[in-house]
C-alpha cells in the first residue's frame, strides 16, 4: 500500500535512500535530513515493513521535484517504483503544482511515465542547492526529466523554465 510516510519511517527511508547513495545513484541522505523532510515522502509498505520510498520536494511556485524513489532491490521491477512516483504526481497536482521534474539515471523508467529529458542547464539555480555537496559536481552525469501538469508541451516547458532562470 502506498501511504503517505510516519516519523517512524524515517529509519527505513534512511536505510533505503542511502543503499543506493552506497552505488552512486543517490546523493546520501542524513537521518536528521529524512526527519525534515518526512513530509514530503511516500512510502510503499506491506506487511508492516518499507519496501520504498520516494519524495516529492517542492522548489517553486509552480515546480517540484521527484526525488530519493529507493525500492527494495529484490522487490524491483513489480511496480512499486511506479506507485510511488504515480503518489507524488497526484500530490503535485492537488497542490496546483504545474512541473514535476527529477534528476535519475533512470531515464526509461520516466519516459515510461511521461516524462520528457530536458537540459539540465534549463532548471532553476535553486535545484543544484544540494548538487554543489556531491562528489560528482560539477560533471553530473544525471539526466533531467520533466514532467508537464498543466498542459505544456516539452519545448514551451524549457522555455519558461529558463525565463525562470532569468
Amino acid at each position: 500500500m502506498v501511504r503517505k510516510a510516519k516519523l517512524s519511517d524515517a529509519e527505513a527511508i534512511h536505510s533505503l535512500v542511502n543503499s543506493y547513495a552506497q552505488r552512486g545513484l543517490h546523493l546520501p541522505r542524513s537521518i536528521s535530513s529524512i526527519y525534515e523532510h518526512i513530509r514530503d515522502f511516500w512510502v510503499y509498505e506491506e506487511g508492516g515493513e518499507v519496501i520504498g520510498c520516494c519524495a516529492l520536494q517542492i522548489v517553486w511556485e509552480d515546480l517540484a521535484e521527484i526525488r530519493s524513489l529507493a525500492v527494495r532491490e529484490d522487490r524491483k521491477g513489480e511496480g512499486i517504483g511506479r506507485k510511488l512516483v504515480e503518489a507524488c504526481i497526484e500530490e503535485a497536482r492537488d497542490l496546483g503544482i504545474g512541473r514535476v521534474f527529477s534528476l535519475t539515471y533512470a531515464k526509461d523508467f520516466f519516459e515510461g511515465l511521461g516524462f520528457s529529458v530536458v537540459d539540465k542547464s534549463v532548471l532553476p539555480h535553486k535545484v543544484w542547492g544540494d548538487c554543489v555537496n556531491c562528489a560528482k559536481f560539477p560533471s553530473c552525469d544525471e539526466i533531467a526529466v520533466i514532467l508537464k501538469l498543466d498542459g505544456r508541451s516539452a519545448p514551451e516547458l524549457e522555455r519558461d523554465l529558463q525565463a525562470d532562470r532569468r
